[in-house]
């Protein structure tokens, strides 16, 4: 985990709390969600500690398919789910795990964990059933807390990011997500994404799990949707968004 920054300090509805002490009194387990590998470890180790942190990580997943595995077979209290997955990314997982997350019961509650700070990503995931959103910047103490405050019920973003959702919310004057970006699916979002940040066809192919000729065929929809010319004219659209 990186060190303190501004978003040292996730919020909820009634500001930060402590993460707990020792992991004597309180348990939660959890599921980490994300596709790379060497960040899954760090988080296990930074987290993991369940005497210390009583966080329990009782499974893994880098993959939407592997995720909705393996929440369904451990059940655990809340899920750090990375936006942007293969497959379908963060949106698709939380609508196939929809009726664990209702289950009134054992509800499965889900913590976006995020690299991106993007509005369209958080209010997606949020319209999508997650009950909070912090980013990869969030240290581990605070992770911590925010897991607990999750598993509570509450629900917790890394500061700047509230804003986002009162925004989307709250407002009546615009409409909360994008017109045109609604006309692409997840997997074109993806791949619009991957564009944009400068990845080569067969980069987005490894990165998805897909074929170089399914890229093309994204590509070649998300330009006819957004009548672009080019993946120029493309990156210029995603950047203007903040989707990059």
């Amino acid at each position: 985990m990186s060190e303190p920054t501004e978003e040292t300090g996730a919020t909820g509805a009634a500001g930060a709390e402590e993460a707990p002490q020792s992991g004597g009194e309180r348990r939660v387990r959890v599921v980490l969600v994300d596709d790379h590998r060497m960040f899954r470890t760090g988080v296990q180790a930074e987290i993991g500690r369940t005497d210390e942190t009583g966080v329990e990580v009782v499974g893994e997943a880098a993959d939407v398919d592997q995720a909705v595995t393996v929440i369904t077979a451990t059940r655990p209290e809340v899920v750090l789910l990375d936006v942007h997955l293969p497959g379908g990314g963060g949106v698709e997982v939380l609508r196939r795990c929809a009726d664990m997350a209702s289950d009134p019961e054992r509800p499965v509650r889900f913590l976006a964990l995020s690299v991106s700070d993007a509005a369209e990503d958080v209010i997606g995931v949020i319209r999508g059933g997650a009950r909070g959103y912090v980013t990869k910047t969030i240290t581990g103490t605070d992770l911590v807390a925010s897991i607990f405050r999750v598993q509570e019920g509450d629900a917790v973003f890394s500061p700047r990011l509230a804003g986002f959702v009162l925004d989307a919310f709250a407002s009546t004057d615009a409409p909360p997500v994008d017109e045109d970006l609604d006309r692409l699916t997840q997997r074109e979002r993806e791949v619009l994404r991957l564009i944009a940040r400068g990845y080569a066809y067969k980069e987005i192919a490894k990165q998805l799990y897909i074929s170089v000729k399914t890229v093309e065929s994204h590509v070649s929809a998300v330009l006819r949707k957004l009548q672009l010319s080019n993946r120029h004219e493309l990156t210029r659209w995603a950047t203007a968004r903040r989707l990059v």
